[in-house]
């Protein structure tokens, strides 16, 4: 049996329902078409150009840390050898420094919070 309905004399066959699409100018089809290729390209370029600098950033970040890394072994082995290099030495003083200076903070903070604590 035939899925066609007839209405007001027409035949109407099934699945061609809604707005029947416009007549498009042929031309401005293609130059929509054009304008959005250009500005798919010009997305791409430029996550490509992000990508790079990303890519570029991070060598960057491995070539300092290797650098690091070599220095550290560098220290090692002068310490195996008996050896405290001085940038260690240098590391170890200013720590020590650094230490006594929050330690003379803590006291004088401490000595100024006292008096005030003993009047009422």
């Amino acid at each position: 049996m035939d899925d066609s309905k007839v209405v007001g004399g027409k035949v109407k066959k099934p699945g061609k329902r809604g707005r029947k699409p416009a007549k498009i100018d042929l031309k401005a089809k293609l130059e929509r078409s054009r304008q959005s290729a250009r500005e798919c390209r010009a997305r791409k370029k430029l996550r490509y150009q992000y990508l790079e600098e990303l890519v570029s950033s991070r060598e960057r970040a491995i070539c300092a840390l290797r650098e690091e890394l070599e220095m550290y072994k560098q220290w090692c082995m002068a310490m195996d050898q008996g050896k405290i290099p001085s940038e260690i030495k240098a590391l170890l003083t200013g720590e020590e420094q650094g230490k006594a200076q929050q330690n003379s903070a803590k006291l004088t903070k401490a000595g100024k919070t006292e008096p005030n604590n003993s009047n009422p």
